[in-house]
Order: structure tokens, then sequence, then C-alpha cells
């Protein structure tokens, strides 16, 4: 298999960022490229933390199997620092994209460890107080018969929107986990993964509880170490901070859309909108997790219109520390607050939003964390590599829909004799139809309509030629076509990257934790003095 590791793409902010372009870099603070940033950041960081906090951080974490939790001891005692990263829930591990973030998040910490001399501990947060079930809820699969096919899990019974971990899964999720099994690819290392699946992912588990014990799984090995939003220890370390914006949320929302306008100003795009009396906070209440507004009367909740003093708030936070949380704007302070982060491992969306909360983090007290952009793998497997050898097909051109592909594919398999003839006769017919329009002209002037008339039909009926002839080329190439068309399914399912959309599972049930292997293998940061990033 070839692993092709990139960067991805991303929207204006986030490209211009990865270039190193002042003005966006500006909204990030630093550049992850620049030379003495970690060393900035590391002073920042031990700036807020001594071994009392650092001991907190530690409470806060989940050793995963595999993970060797003596690195924690040594991280308190010599003052370390983490990488953090993180992802919601999704069925059966979420897409492929989840991995690369851990394993990005895990070469990192090893490189700036290296460049430090102190501990560096790669975290992955996982958000299961998110409360989008409809994008949790499904996955894809390409089965044995090389079909995409689409796996679901049905909603809950009411109309609420619960957090992800509130949600039992209900009694269709056997009946899916079966579907989804008997369609994986059937080899000697399924047994291992099928077990997590039916260990985490059976009815009356949680979305998060299974996607927590898959991927510890997966990457504990590593030595990537794991949070929840609502873990004990997260949610103790960050009680004051939580408490604290309920008072300057209108504060706290000036400084928010003054960066909006910049950044709108700087001809940028917001990633996440600025809702007006918005308070970056949600509050679980009749209507599930539900944001919170500013009234006059202390606080509204948006969906059930339910109001709540400030007191009402902190008794609710006392009596269930999960019931509020930060929305995705202030989970990033907050992640900074409860743990001592050089870096943050970031997706294009995560970048994007990142460039909206630098003086948002200033304004906590806190210097925003180096955004790292997470590596991209297109995973070429061997049969499909060689189809695109064979017809020398760019995986970038298997993002367009297939009849394009097909079109142009026919377009160039048409014999050059063909293309050639009708190369002449188009040349012919122009200058033709132009000398018998002068022609014409010179006796009636009244000529020039009919003869551009016939023009437009010649043209016409050539093209129409040219189709058929394409079309008979199609029919010719059936086969061709469907290797290509199976190529575009492995590789830009959907017309995405297959990171976005397929989950981990094919490849495991393949390959194996080699797979795993391969790519940790290929990720590779080197920090060098004159700050110049290889990746």
């Amino acid at each position: 298999m070839e692993l092709i590791v990139s960067r991805p793409s991303g929207p204006a902010v986030v490209r211009d960022y990865l270039e190193g372009k002042p003005e966006a870099v500006s909204f990030y603070r630093r550049h992850f490229a620049a030379p003495g940033v970690f060393e900035a950041k590391a002073a920042e960081v031990d700036g807020r933390f001594d071994a009392a906090t650092r001991t907190g951080a530690v409470d806060a974490l989940i050793v995963p199997p595999g993970a060797d939790a003596a690195r924690l001891d040594a991280f308190v005692e010599q003052g370390g620092y983490m990488v953090t990263t993180g992802q919601q829930p999704g069925l059966y591990g979420g897409p492929l994209y989840s991995i690369y973030k851990g394993l990005t998040a895990v070469r990192l910490a090893e490189a700036l460890e290296a460049k430090l001399g102190k501990p560096v501990i790669p975290v992955f947060w996982v958000a299961s107080d998110d409360h989008d079930w409809e994008e949790a809820n499904h996955t894809y699969l390409i089965g044995t018969d090389n079909e995409l096919r689409p796996y679901e899990l049905s909603s809950y019974a009411d109309d609420t929107r619960p957090s992800l971990h509130r949600i039992e899964l209900g009694a269709d999720a056997d009946a899916v986990l079966d579907e989804f099994i008997s369609a994986l690819p059937p080899s000697d290392f399924a047994e291992e993964f099928v077990t997590l699946l039916r260990d985490g992912f059976a009815a009356g588990s949680t979305m998060p509880n299974g996607f927590h014990g898959l991927l510890q799984h997966l990457l504990g090995r590593f030595g990537l170490f794991f949070t929840d939003a609502t873990h004990a220890g997260v949610k103790t370390a960050s009680r004051d901070l939580l408490m604290e914006e309920l008072p300057r949320a209108e504060e706290l929302e000036g400084i928010l859309a003054a960066t909006a306008a910049a950044l709108e100003g700087a001809g940028y795009d917001l990633q996440v909108p600025i809702m007006a009396d918005g308070v970056n906070l949600f509050l679980e209440g009749s209507a599930g997790r539900d944001r919170l507004y500013r009234d006059p009367a202390g606080f509204r909740l948006r969906t059930s219109a339910e109001v709540r003093t400030e007191s009402d708030i902190h008794g609710a936070f006392n009596a269930d520390p999960a019931s509020l949380s930060p929305n995705v704007l202030f989970r990033p302070v907050v992640e900074s607050h409860v743990f001592p982060t050089l870096a943050y491992v970031g997706g294009p969306g995560e970048m994007a939003y990142f460039a909206q909360l630098g003086a948002y983090f200033e304004a906590h007290g806190i210097e925003m964390p180096i955004v790292w952009p997470r590596f991209a793998v297109t995973a070429i497997e061997t049969k499909i590599g060689k189809v695109l050898h064979k017809f020398d097909v760019e995986v970038e051109q298997l993002q367009r829909p297939f009849h394009e592909i097909a079109s142009d594919f026919a377009r160039d398999e048409v014999p050059d004799e063909v293309k050639i003839a009708i190369g002449k006769l188009r040349g012919a017919l122009g200058s033709g139809v132009s000398d018998l329009q002068k022609a014409a002209c010179n006796v009636d002037p009244t000529l020039k309509g009919p003869v551009e008339s016939l023009r437009s039909q010649a043209f016409a009926a050539l093209g129409e030629v040219e189709k058929k002839v394409v079309q008979a080329v199609k029919r010719e190439s059936e086969i061709a076509l469907s290797q290509i068309e199976k190529a575009q399914l492995h590789l830009m399912p959907n017309g995405k990257p297959a990171e976005r959309v397929q989950g981990p599972l094919y490849y495991l049930a393949r390959y194996g934790g080699a797979f795993l292997d391969d790519v940790y293998a290929r990720f590779t940061v080197n920090l060098d003095e004159s700050g110049r990033v290889d990746v």
C-alpha cells in the first residue's frame, strides 16, 4: 500500500496561515514554523502551571491500554507539557481523520520532547458533550462488493438534543452492527476489531463509550493519552473558568465580535458566527443541551426559552457538572486552562475557528496554543495504484463527478486519426463558411444571416458526431471505466477524500494493526533550529 501524506486544504485563512502569510498569521499570534515559537509558548505555560496544577492535569487524563503511566510522573516532576487534539465521538470510530489527528499529536509531541528536553504528552480530547447526533450516528464502509454502504442508527424517540454521553444506543444498534461486521473484508485480523465493536457499540452502550474503547485500543500503544469533556478532573479544574464566563458574557461577546469583524475586513470568512447576546456555554434543560443567551432576567436557553439566574446555573453545575459545557469557541480555552498545552493539532475546520480566538484567549489570561495542521493521508492500495498507473489518472482528478471523468477519459481514448479528421473538418468548415460569407455579402448583404445560420448548424452537427464517437469509445472502454470508477470509490467516495468518509475498520480488517504502524512511520516531524518544519 502507498500512503501519500500531506496537509489538508481548507478555507482561505487556513491556506494563508499554512503559507505563513502575515495577514493570516496575525490572527493565530504565532506561525507553527517560526523560530523559537515553542520555546516562547513553553515559557508562557510555565508561568501558569506548577507541580500542583500539572498534577491536576494528570488527574483529568485517562490512561489507555498500552500507554506508559510512568510518563505522567515524569511529566509532573520535570515540568512537562502537552500537545492536544480531539474529536466528537462517531459511530465505529468516526472518520479516518480522527486516527490521523491522534498520530499527528503523538509525532509532534515526540519532536517537541526532543527539542525542549522535557516530557511532552499527547492527549486526545473526546467531546462527549457534543449534541449533534445526526453527525455522529452514521458511517460508511466499502464492502466486499465494492459498493459504498451507509450504516446509520435511528434517532432517539423525542425531539430533545441531549449530549451524546446521555444517549443510550437503541434496540437497532445490534442489527446495524451485525450488518456492518458482515460487510467487513474477511481476514485473520478482523476478529480483534469485531470484539471491540461489540463491546463498545452494542445496544445500551453510548457513542462515547464505544469511541473511547476503540480509539484507546488502537492508539494507546503509540503513547497517546485520552480525556473526556465530562471527566470529573476536567470539570473540577475548569469550574471557576466556566463560571467566570457568565458575568463577563457581554464583554467577551464584544471581543469575539471585534475579531470577527477584523477577519472579515481582511477578506476571510467566519467559521463560527458570533450570535448577538450569545454566551459561550451550553446548559442542559428540558430541550436537551441548550445554548445560553443573555436575558434581562439572567440567562435564557435558546430552544426551550427557559430562563435561569446565575445562581441557578451554579446550582446546576454543583448538582451535575456535566450539565454545563463550553461551546466550540470556548472549549479550546478550557482545554488550555486545564492542560499545559503547547500546541493544538487541528483539521481545516478547527484551524479556521482558531483564527477567531486570539484575543478571546488573551481575555482569559492565556496565550493561544500553537495551531499545528494534522496530517492528511491518501491510502492507495496496490490494486488501486495499478489502475491509476495504467490509465495515468491523478488522485485529484477523482474528486470530480464520474461522468466528467468518463467523458475526459473517452476523449483521450479517441483514435488519433479520428481527432485529426475532426480537427481538419472543423478548420475547413470555419474557413469555407468565412469565404462563403464574404462572397455572398458582396452579392447581397442580407445573406450574412443565413450564412451564420449555416455555420451554427454545421458546427452543431459536427459536435453531435464527435459526441457519438466519444460514446462509442465509452462503450468500448467499459472495463477500463469500471476500474477507474472503483478507484474513485476507494479514494474519493461521495466526492470527498476517503479519510473524511470511511472509518478505520476497512483498513484495520484488511491489514490489521500494521496499517497504523505504517501511518505512524510516515508521519515525521523534524523541528530544526532555524524554525523550518519538515513534514
